[in-house]
């Protein structure tokens, strides 16, 4: 039976796609708890710079909405593979194909087997940081950082939807960061960020670190070498030199890395070198993408851009995917960081982005040249709709849940997803019965049917609008202590609110199954219900604050999802 996925106001097709099961099942010691059904989902974005679409020789940016970020491409011999960081997501690191660098599709993630990284204990911004992608000599590579939980790894795959092999480790390689370097003689080399030598001197004082590995062990065969030392200007104390790559164009090879953090003053810059190992020039008009020195009251600002990667398209042009935000007021986002696109200029010598004044812009009128036939695709940018139906044999790759799970907690029976309630919050900072995809617009409704049959108080099922373990809404089924039927809408907005975060509001409802919706306005949230086969809502709640579920008030690096949740009470 194949999946279909319905899209509204763009295409409809079908598309097929795998997910890996879960672990071993250890549910035979668990008590029995009830089972939530969801018929089906809807996902529908509507954001005013999106409104107007591109000419047919432009695209939109981001050419990823919602959190996507860190991006890192690679050309293969079918097209172009992107990844990106998801932290304590799993499964984690997603790969796209495109043949031209625009219209993406998700064929895999790398991360997508139990026992492969262990997330338990972390939080959601922890875990899988910045990977980067490479494709030498029929492999495709994966280098990247597990933060707590085992420090750098590689992985490879002959096939970039996979599967992708076990992590090998790589312990004399510390920080984060790592990014591989294919030389011509067959050299391998690994680059990464780390402290200096002799520590950090000012706070956010990092190096770029430099190193020979083997190429089938890839474990040290040099010793580190420093290839920038904080930043294109150490004078000025710059702060989190990162996310590094290395290119060989010409007689010159060409280092690119994020510098300024993440946030608004995030930027990239560019040194060079006729030698492979340095010493790195710096480009005398540095950074080569940055928007922190543009005005913040601009109309439909995009900021922090930057963790810039450069590749090249069918005619030998260069461009860079890159991350940024679109923040709906000062640097609020609930969106997270997301992927963009831009052209790469080569002004005397040196590959530019944007200059001066220059603004990273959502219309685009100039496209790659592609590599072959683009082909059908889910949308992942512009407005439009989105409904899973849940009749396939997996779930589509996009759906993720909070770290690794251990059991077999979820299934897809009779066109509707199963989840069993079990005794695990989401604000546990655990393994939840959650499955969630990311929310891709400031304007977003999701709504979804659910059956539920809850035995005590505490069973509860329903749609989660979720930052963090610490900052969420959950609108869902449950039975009162009375043993009445109620839709309830819980709020938990830091650390100091109970796991499940204490009751907004609640109303009684007859039968077991009803609708529920969520719709984000920017900074606002409102919550509804009725029961199937209703032309009218019923509004639980109306304009509560959206602002906890932001990067800048949640903290961490990871952008809001709207997802699906079980949950049994005590037995």
């Amino acid at each position: 039976m194949s999946r279909k996925l319905i899209v509204l106001a763009m295409c409809s097709f079908a598309l097929s796609a795998c997910s890996s099961a879960p672990a071993t099942d250890e549910t035979a010691a668990e008590p029995a708890t009830p089972t939530a059904s969801f018929d089906w989902f809807e996902y529908t974005g509507n954001d005013p710079a999106f409104s107007e679409p591109p000419g047919p020789d432009g695209y939109l940016n981001p050419i990823l909405a919602g959190f996507y970020p860190d991006p890192s491409v690679t050309r293969g011999p079918d097209g172009y593979y992107l990844v990106h960081s998801t932290f304590s997501y799993f499964p984690g690191i997603p790969v796209f194909h495109s043949k031209d660098l625009v219209h993406w599709e998700q064929i895999g993630n790398v991360i997508d087997r139990p026992g492969m990284l262990d997330f338990d204990g972390l939080g959601l911004s922890r875990g899988v940081f910045a990977p980067t992608i490479e494709y030498h000599d029929g492999v495709f590579y994966v280098a990247n950082t597990c933060v707590d939980c085992g420090g750098n790894f590689i992985v490879t795959a002959t096939d970039p939807a996979g599967p992708w092999s076990d992590p090998v480790w790589l312990p004399e390689v510390g920080g984060i960061d790592p990014s591989l370097f294919f030389e011509e003689d067959g050299s391998v080399w690994i680059m990464n960020n780390d402290e200096p030598p002799g520590g950090s001197t000012y706070p956010g004082h990092r190096a770029i670190w430099f190193r020979q590995i083997d190429p089938g062990t890839f474990q040290s065969i040099s010793e580190p070498n420093v290839l920038i030392n904080g930043g294109v200007r150490l004078e000025d104390e710059p702060i989190w030199i990162e996310g590094p790559h290395i290119y060989h164009v010409g007689d010159w090879y060409y280092l690119s890395a994020a510098e300024g953090g993440t946030a608004v003053d995030h930027s990239q810059v560019v040194l060079r070198s006729k030698e492979l190992t340095g010493p790195y020039e710096p480009y005398e008009n540095n950074p080569i993408l940055t928007q922190r020195h543009l005005p913040a009251d601009r109309a439909n600002p995009i900021t922090s851009v930057g963790h810039a990667d450069l590749v090249q398209d069918a005619d030998g042009d260069w461009w860079a995917t890159f991350l940024g935000v679109r923040p709906y007021e000062g640097d609020l986002y609930n969106t997270g960081r997301e992927t963009f696109l831009m052209p790469v200029e080569w002004k005397n010598g040196w590959p530019v982005i944007l200059e001066g004044e220059e603004e990273v812009h959502y219309n685009m009128d100039t496209l790659p040249a592609p590599l072959g036939k683009i082909g059908y695709h889910i949308p992942e940018t512009g407005n439009f709709t989105l409904r899973e139906d849940f009749d396939g044999e997996a779930l589509p790759f996009h759906w993720m849940t909070l770290r690794v799970p251990q059991s077999e907690w979820w299934a897809l029976e009779d066109g509707s997803l199963e989840l069993r309630a079990r005794p695990v919050e989401l604000g546990s900072g655990e393994q939840p019965s959650y499955l969630g995809r990311r929310q891709q617009h400031q304007n977003a409704v999701a709504s979804t049917q659910v059956t539920f049959s809850p035995e005590i108080s505490g069973d509860e099922a329903g749609l989660a609008v979720l930052q963090s373990d610490e900052y969420f809404y959950a609108l869902g089924l449950t039975v009162s202590d009375t043993g009445t039927p109620e839709v309830v809408l819980r709020q938990r907005a830091g650390a100091d609110d109970p796991l499940n975060g204490p009751l907004v509001a609640a109303a009684p409802i007859t039968g077991g199954t009803v609708e529920l919706k969520i719709t984000a306005r920017q900074d606002a949230y409102d919550f509804a219900f009725r029961t199937p086969g209703s032309d009218e809502w019923t509004v639980l709640a109306t304009g509560l604050d959206g602002k906890v579920l932001s990067t800048q008030v949640a903290g961490g690096f990871v952008g809001a999802t709207f997802g699906l949740y079980a949950e049994a009470g005590p037995r």
